[in-house]
């Protein structure tokens, strides 16, 4: 038994920030923003609207997507690092509004790879036959710990949710996931602040080495796109789709240089959003597959990079 996309869904908050925003408050402008990172708006959540709250959009338009009930939901996954409460966990927040409790429901925290870790969990309880139908979201609300007078930050990050529906099949879907870590660079991308440690003076920030960043992720992500590739022996022009985590399009299309990969084949919405962490892989992935560039059939290498630091991939037969 393996584990299928059967549907997917996004969410992005109303509220928009454009570069020429961003020109009025900082020093900075819309063409130096973009040559560096692609970005052109990020979205921020309103007041009061929260991560489950944008989860819960994502998580039902999935479940439409996928023709599904939320009582079909056995197992509930989100990966989020900026969640509503210490505790409860968001995956039981989440469960609580969708009316499908019984399952187990948790949420992984792992940065922006969070969503890669949490859909290799969810495929791993299917195979185990411990699941048959599972819920796994991306969800952020990272506008509540960016620095907005930061420009080497407060350029780069939005709020947003993604998620996909998995189910068990008989015909194989994702087809191998790989995670990594490594702790040794955790003081490059960081929080500054937290419950046991205690808050930051001034408020919990994101904090970040962008040029030591930038490289550790080119480097780690070519990495990761060999050994996936190796794993199923696989040849680079097997890939039809990279639907990689939106953080930066210097990096995305260096990945793409790695896979031999041209542009037109690449799922890039980092315009859109800015990085949303965990969300932007599902933000990406619904974005290909509702605008129909991505079709049932096609083989897709998903992969992200995020604090800690922790890196990963994901091979799917849509």
């Amino acid at each position: 038994m393996y584990s299928r996309i059967a549907g997917t869904g996004s969410y992005l908050p109303a509220a928009v920030v454009s570069n020429a925003d961003l020109e009025q408050r900082m020093e900075t402008t819309d063409e130096w923003i973009r040559e560096r990172t692609g970005i052109q708006r990020r979205h921020r959540a309103a007041p009061g609207e929260t991560t489950v709250d944008m989860a819960e959009h994502a998580a039902r338009a999935a479940l439409l997507a996928a023709g599904r009930d939320a009582r079909d939901v056995d197992l509930i996954i989100v990966a989020t690092c900026t969640p509503d409460l210490v505790f409860p966990n968001p995956g039981v927040m989440l469960q609580k509004r969708l009316g499908c409790v019984g399952g187990p429901a948790f949420s992984v925290e792992a940065a922006c790879s969070g969503f890669i870790y949490a859909m290799s969990l969810a495929d791993k309880f299917i195979r185990a036959g411990e699941s048959k139908c599972a819920l796994v979201v991306g969800s952020e609300t990272l506008s509540r710990i960016t620095n907005h007078d930061d420009r080497g930050t407060a350029i780069l990050f939005g709020d947003g949710a993604g998620a996909v529906l998995l189910e068990a099949h008989a015909e194989q879907g994702i087809i191998s996931t790989h995670l990594r870590a490594d702790g040794n660079y955790q003081d490059l991308l960081y929080c500054s602040g937290g419950i046991s440690r205690g808050h930051a003076p001034g408020g919990d920030h994101i904090v970040m080495a962008g040029s030591e960043v930038f490289k550790m992720a080119v480097t780690m992500l070519g990495r990761i796109v060999d050994e996936t590739l190796a794993a199923n022996g696989l040849p680079k022009s097997a890939v039809d789709w990279l639907v990689p985590h939106q953080a930066n399009i210097r990096i995305i299309q260096a990945t793409a240089k790695k896979l031999d990969m041209p542009m037109e084949r690449v799922i890039v919405t980092v315009q859109e959003h800015g990085n949303t962490s965990t969300a932007s892989v599902p933000l990406a992935l619904d974005a290909g597959v509702r605008d129909g560039r991505i079709k049932r059939g096609e083989l897709l290498l998903l992969e992200a990079f995020g604090g800690g630091f922790t890196w990963g991939s994901a091979l799917v037969r849509y």
